[in-house]
């Protein structure tokens, strides 16, 4: 396992448990404790842990993981959602994305799909995104038309944020937002980390006749820092077969359609 891969897992560990400690660490990616414990104080250093004794925590309980870390955890949920939540955008659709895994795995499968005509010839789909990773997968795609926001980057997730990013909201319409979040719950809504995403992901929401939120069910149940919209402003919510069953009742409850893939 090379250095990136540990230090991936390392973090998505610390992300879930909120606590690792150097022995359970070194179990878990059978290396030796004085790796761990390298690998433990270079996180620290980068402030993407705190470094405690015997251990590291995560620096909050809304842990923000940056999306260049993130493994491939829940991978084959991930893509059964992006399935399920493509499997409801009809072709020659304009479809709002924003960053993060489980959109991107969305992306990708809009853009495998076998019939990409649009209606008249026109494109398969077109793209409305804040999110580089996205657009630079999707570029390549000869029937997507992709169209990206201005804005500033930001490292932790690849999404363009900011006044230059909003502008274009006042051009467009969008038929369906797709919208990954880090936390949705019945009272919260749909939450992100960082203000300046959430703001973009709102826009996103209020330009669109429809809002589908893709989230595995580790984030039902959960909110972070910044609200995107209230849980009646969502029509669809596709997540996993394991996601909390009173979490989505209580979304259900709200008037939301609940797709497990």
């Amino acid at each position: 396992m090379s250095k990136h891969e540990r230090w991936s897992t390392l973090l998505e560990l610390v992300s879930d448990r909120k606590r690792l400690s150097i022995e359970d660490a070194a179990q878990e990616l059978d290396v030796s404790a004085a790796t761990i414990r390298r690998d433990f104080d270079e996180l620290a250093q980068q402030q993407m842990v705190t470094r405690t004794r015997g251990g590291v925590v995560a620096h909050t309980v809304a842990y923000e993981l940056p999306l260049r870390y993130k493994v491939a955890r829940n991978a084959g949920e991930k893509q059964r959602i992006a399935a399920a939540a493509a499997a409801l955008i009809e072709p020659g659709a304009t479809v709002g994305l924003n960053g993060g895994t489980t959109t991107t795995e969305v992306a990708r499968a809009l853009a495998t799909q076998a019939d990409l005509d649009g209606p008249s010839g026109g494109p398969g789909f077109t793209v409305v995104t804040n999110a580089l990773n996205i657009a630079n997968e999707l570029v390549v795609r000869p029937h997507v038309k992709v169209v990206s926001t201005g804005g500033v980057a930001r490292t932790q997730s690849f999404e363009l944020i900011g006044p230059l990013a909003t502008d274009i909201f006042r051009r467009i319409t969008i038929d369906t937002a797709v919208l990954g979040v880090s936390g949705l719950d019945a009272g919260h809504g749909a939450t992100c980390h960082h203000e300046g995403e959430a703001d973009i992901n709102r826009l996103l929401a209020e330009q669109a006749a429809q809002v589908i939120v893709v989230a595995d069910g580790s984030k039902l149940g959960r909110h972070a820092f910044a609200r995107i919209c209230a849980v009646e402003a969502i029509q669809v919510v596709v997540t996993d077969a394991g996601a909390p069953p009173e979490e989505v009742t209580l979304i259900e409850q709200a008037g939301v359609r609940v797709i497990q893939a």
